[in-house]
Order: structure tokens, then C-alpha cells, then sequence
């Protein structure tokens, strides 16, 4: 089944699911507790979310520092961002979807499902350096020698390296009484 014929069925399914849901559940507690359950269940997720938020970034920040990529967790964490909005959308349908990715165990056996299906490809970036490994490539107009027994700088001129110069900075003149 082509992606776009299922998000369209989505698209109109799930409102006609939830405009159902709400006649139901309205006509059995009342308009005003479906309201008021409502507004309780998108309170619930961004309570939910912030306090499993900081649990589940402090895991990940532990893992990335023992050089570890956080993969499990970061589906986890846009699990539980998925589960939120799903949660402030109203409808219990929505609500009860956002709720169960709100579980815990189940959002892991979900993130490991995932994971493990998911075409990742990590690259591991190394921006650690020990001395002597760069590398530097200069031009030979951009160098000089200089020997450090002698006291004498070349000047910019003789050098043509613009890190080279006898001219002071502007404003040496006026500290200095000049």
C-alpha cells in the first residue's frame, strides 16, 4: 500500500474515529466532564513529559559521554514528543495512543523495534589530536626563517607573512608618551 493512499486514510480516518469517540463518551458522562477530560489528558502529557524528559536526557548525556551513540534513547525521546502532541491533540483516541507511549517498558520495546530496523549509519567524528599530527601547508612566499639566536625579526617585507611585522598597534604611541 503506496505511504500516500495510508496517510490519507489517516488523515480522514482518525478525525471521523475521534468525532465518533466524542459523541460516545459525551453521551455517556456529559458534555462538560468530555471537556473537562480533555483538558486533563493534555495536562497529564506536559507533566509526563517534563518529568520523564529529564530522566531520559540525563541517560543520553551518559551515554554519549562513554563515546557511545544514544540511538535507543533519542527514538525514545521523539517518542515521548510524538506521545505529547498526540496527547494536547484533542480526542481520546489520540489520548489513549499518547498515554501508552508514555510507558515506559513499552516505549523501550517500541525504540528497540525501531533501532533495530532503522538504516543508521553512525560516523564517529574524532576531534581528539595528539601533538605533532597537524599538518600545516604553507606556500613558500608564506615563510621564513628566522634564527632565534640572533635577536633579529625580519620585517614584513622580507618575510611576505602578514603574522610578521615591526609596525606597533595602533594607539602604542599615545600609551607609551610618544
Amino acid at each position: 500500500m503506496p505511504i500516500g493512499l495510508i496517510l490519507l486514510l489517516v488523515l480522514i480516518g482518525l478525525p471521523l474515529i475521534e468525532i465518533a469517540v466524542f459523541v460516545e463518551v459525551g453521551s455517556e458522562i456529559g458534555a462538560v466532564w468530555t471537556i473537562l477530560l480533555t483538558i486533563a489528558t493534555a495536562v497529564a502529557g506536559s507533566v509526563m513529559l517534563r518529568l520523564q524528559g529529564v530522566s531520559l536526557l540525563t541517560r543520553m548525556r551518559a551515554e554519549m559521554d562513554a563515546g557511545r551513540v544514544p540511538g535507543e534513547d533519542l527514538v525514545q525521546g521523539a517518542m515521548m514528543v510524538v506521545a505529547s502532541i498526540l496527547l494536547l491533540i484533542p480526542g481520546f483516541v489520540t489520548d489513549a495512543i499518547g498515554l501508552l507511549l508514555f510507558v515506559p517498558p513499552l516505549r523501550a520495546a517500541l525504540a528497540r523495534v525501531v533501532v533495530r530496523n532503522a538504516p543508521v549509519t553512525v560516523v564517529h567524528a574524532d576531534v581528539r589530536r595528539q601533538r605533532g599530527e597537524g599538518v600545516v601547508d604553507l606556500d613558500a612566499s608564506d615563510w621564513s626563517s628566522v634564527d632565534p639566536n640572533d635577536g633579529q625579526r625580519p620585517t614584513n617585507g622580507q618575510s611576505g607573512s602578514p603574522w610578521i611585522t615591526d609596525e606597533r598597534p595602533h594607539g602604542d604611541d599615545n600609551r607609551r608618551g610618544h
